[in-house]
């Protein structure tokens, strides 16, 4: 019986984002024969190399940069969390040109053919407060309460990133006493004081644009 080709296998996964370890496995083609059967693919224009080792197929679905969330990090939780979590609760209307998330590993930035991610690090007892995005196992995003809280937290530890926000637009549902909660859980005191602080100048003006 001739072995089937490359294209028959995706097909079976019944998704547009793979990797080249999960399609030899299913395949039983080796991990060399399978990247040169995607690269032939990819100059057919069927499929295209995301990063190392993730692919996609090309269809006419528009293809998230969110849903290749998970393959980039296999072997670590990480949650969209920060400025993109605040524009997705439509807390903040700028679209952001990077996807923030939040991990316990080290922070570093990843560029991709459909979008940049920068991982900023949490603390281990700190990393928590997110949900699959609209209860749909796609991935993982912070509540929007701790997507401030997290984007404060990060501005106190390292004073770069998220100090300056666009205006930001709360929902009836938002809940500042939550945001508090969240606070008042950072391990380090310091912290916990400077992100409580901000919290309650944002809640006397929801439309600051800095701070």
């Amino acid at each position: 019986m001739p072995r089937q080709p490359i294209l028959v296998f995706i097909k079976k996964l019944k998704r547009s984002i793979f990797t080249t370890n999960e399609l030899s496995a299913i395949s039983g083609k080796s991990l060399s024969a399978t990247t040169q059967a995607l690269n032939f693919l990819q100059k057919q224009g069927v499929v295209i190399k995301i990063y190392r080792g993730i692919w996609a197929e090309v269809t006419n679905n528009r293809l998230s940069p969110y849903s290749v969330i998970p393959f980039l990090f296999p072997q670590h939780r990480v949650y969209v969390s920060f400025i993109s979590a605040l524009h997705l609760y439509d807390i903040i209307e700028q679209i952001p040109q990077v996807i923030t998330l939040a991990s316990t590993a080290h922070s570093k930035m990843i560029s991709t053919k459909i979008g940049t991610f920068s991982v900023h690090q949490i603390t281990p007892l700190f990393f928590k407060g997110f949900t699959w995005y609209k209860g749909v196992s796609t991935f993982l995003i912070a509540e929007p309460e701790k997507a401030l809280v997290d984007s404060l937290y990060i501005s106190a530890r390292m004073k770069k990133p998220f100090r300056y926000f666009p205006e930001l637009y709360f929902p009836k549902s938002f809940s500042f006493r939550k945001a508090e909660e969240w606070a008042k859980q950072i391990p380090s005191p310091k912290i916990s004081t400077f992100v409580r602080k901000k919290i309650a100048a944002i809640r006397q003006n929801s439309f600051c644009s800095f701070f």
